[in-house]
């Protein structure tokens, strides 16, 4: 008997339509973006009329989920970069030299005085005036490695200390090293995506690219240059030691120290210690504020450990100045007039409101690891974008009436029950995009045209099974119901070979193809219940309706 209980019924059409209703909101784009902008921004305690209004445009108990655009259709920018990991090597050995000097001053009468050696970037050379001491030193300065912070240096040591007469060298080993890279590249990755979330953007693609290569795709964003805007900025923020000031830029100074200019006196150059007291990496908060004469200006708050550093360091140096470096320019050079206790100050300087701003939102995300050299950018305009969506929309079209056509004329009003299934079947692929908030992209809506070839495939199977039942002289009731059984078997075997190849596209694949494998793959879920439940339905309903003695696939 061809039935379906009351229960699967209600289910299979509650199904339906929470899917329709689910992509209903990418009818409106524009009106339903518009809203959703507006909420936000009222819920984050901004509101005004035109606010108010934008919310207005969509009903509130209606579903508010899109489908967000891909860079390709919706236009924004893209950027390849590459992370300057040597960069960090070289910053690891110069924390490492207030160590090494002060390990090696407290044995002063067997190793004499200790001095800093010219040296590459990423290795330490030091000098000890006693040659004889130098088997110590070395096992001295050997008793400040630590394990490396990774599984895969586990045992291993993070320096190598090697000793040439009087002269040590300290490198990082090669476990150190490859661990380093790890964390710079995750750190870079957080650091990348915080700023660009800070700036307001939909659904940035931030992604690894082979062992130092971060891929950056945004949607909506202007240009590549205002994309690299938000992220280009290292906002490398240190308090440093001031040695003297200078207008000579090219001064002679120490191998401990560096010359660096000033960002509001041109001209003007301060000779600073190169080993910072305090870095922006120890900041946990800063805000746009004012200073004492009403001048924009930047506070900030640092860690216990950076508040306990910075409070010592002002205590025993009351009435000397100090720099306020960022990215290599003194922004000031304030005398420290008292103990400033507690972890917290203010940078002033010629700011404006909006550069303030700026600073703080950079500070915040915190200071990039390394320097990013853009290997490759790239800005794709809205207008680009439209041209792929309207290409995509008449891929689809043509696809659907194509099939539509097709299936009427095959297998007549059986082919309509497909095409109707068909409909829903595609309505409830961006139901699902919309509750997943998946991206979709020019290579997904190539994966959704395929999903409407394949959709009746299924039914294909099930018609003609049926035109065979219907041959051996059974009633159109258990041809219908024998069609539907014993075609499962091919349906399944069909649908999950092709879901297996969609899951392993989406694991192994970025970017483009992942977009494809995620439209492909909830096609072939939909498309399986559309054709397995939904074109079942409306044959019951049909057949139940009209009692026929005999049909016609």
């Amino acid at each position: 008997m061809l039935h379906i209980s009351p229960f699967r019924q209600v289910l299979i059409v509650l199904t339906c339509l929470v899917g329709l209703a689910l992509a209903v909101p990418n009818l409106s784009y524009d009106r339903v973006e518009r809203h959703n902008d507006a909420v936000a921004a009222i819920e984050s305690g901004r509101s005004n009329e035109a606010l108010e209004a934008d919310a207005a445009l969509w009903p509130s108990f209606l579903p508010s989920g899109l489908v967000n655009l891909g860079l390709d259709l919706r236009g924004g920018a893209h950027l390849l970069a590459e992370v300057q990991v040597a960069d960090v090597y070289a910053a690891t050995m110069e924390g490492m030299w207030p160590d090494v000097r002060d390990v090696l001053a407290a044995q002063r009468d067997t190793v004499g005085f200790v001095t800093r050696e010219e040296s590459e970037p990423d290795v330490l050379k030091v000098k000890i005036s006693n040659p004889e001491g130098a088997e110590q030193a070395l096992e001295l300065v050997r008793g400040l490695a630590r394990p490396v912070a990774s599984l895969t240096g586990a045992g291993s040591s993070n320096i190598v200390v090697e000793a040439d007469g009087p002269v040590l060298t300290i490198a990082l080993s090669e476990a150190e090293m490859a661990a380093t890279d790890e964390r710079t590249l995750q750190q870079a990755l957080e650091i990348i995506r915080r700023r660009i979330d800070a700036a307001g953007t939909r659904e940035p693609s931030i992604q690894r690219q082979g062992a130092d290569r971060i891929l950056i795709q945004v949607p909506g964003a202007k240009s590549a240059q205002e994309l690299k805007g938000w992220i280009g900025t290292t906002a490398q923020l240190t308090f440093q030691p001031v040695v003297s000031r200078t207008s000579d830029a090219n001064a002679p100074v120490a191998a401990t120290n560096e010359v660096l200019p000033s960002l509001d006196q041109p001209g003007t150059y301060y000779v600073l210690e190169k080993t910072p007291v305090v870095t922006g990496e120890e900041l946990v908060d800063a805000q746009p504020s004012f200073d004492q004469n009403g001048r924009p200006a930047v506070s900030f708050r640092f860690n216990p450990t950076g508040a306990r550093k910075f409070g010592d360091y002002t205590a025993e140096n009351v009435g000397a100045p100090f720099a306020i470096v960022l990215d290599d320019e003194v922004i000031s050079a304030p005398t420290i007039q008292s103990h400033i206790p507690g972890g917290s100050g203010i940078i002033t300087g010629s700011f404006s409101v909006e550069e303030s701003t700026n600073l703080a939102v950079l500070l915040r995300a915190g200071a990039l690891p390394a320097e990013l050299v853009f290997l490759e950018e790239r800005t794709i305009g809205p207008e680009l974008g439209q041209d792929s969506i309207d290409a995509g929309q008449m891929a689809a079209l043509v696809g659907m009436i194509a099939v539509v056509v097709f299936m009427v004329l095959s297998y007549g009003l059986f082919g309509v029950f497909a095409n109707i299934a068909l409909t829903i079947n595609v309505g409830l692929i961006f139901g699902v995009l919309s509750l997943i908030g998946a991206t979709l992209t020019l290579p997904g809506i190539a994966g959704i045209v395929l999903t409407i070839g394949m959709a009746v495939d299924a039914n294909v199977l099930v018609f003609e099974r049926i035109r065979e039942e219907l041959k051996t002289a059974k009633g159109p009731a258990r041809a219908i119901e024998l069609g539907y059984e014993r075609a499962l078997s091919a349906i399944m075997d069909a649908n999950i070979t092709t879901l297996m190849t969609a899951a392993i596209l989406w694991l192994v694949g970025s970017g483009p193809v992942r977009g494809f494998a995620t439209t492909l793959g909830l096609g072939i879920l939909t498309s399986v219940f559309t054709a397995i439940f939904v074109t079942r339905l409306l044959i019951v309903w049909w057949f139940q309706r009209r009692r026929p003695k005999t049909i016609e696939v």
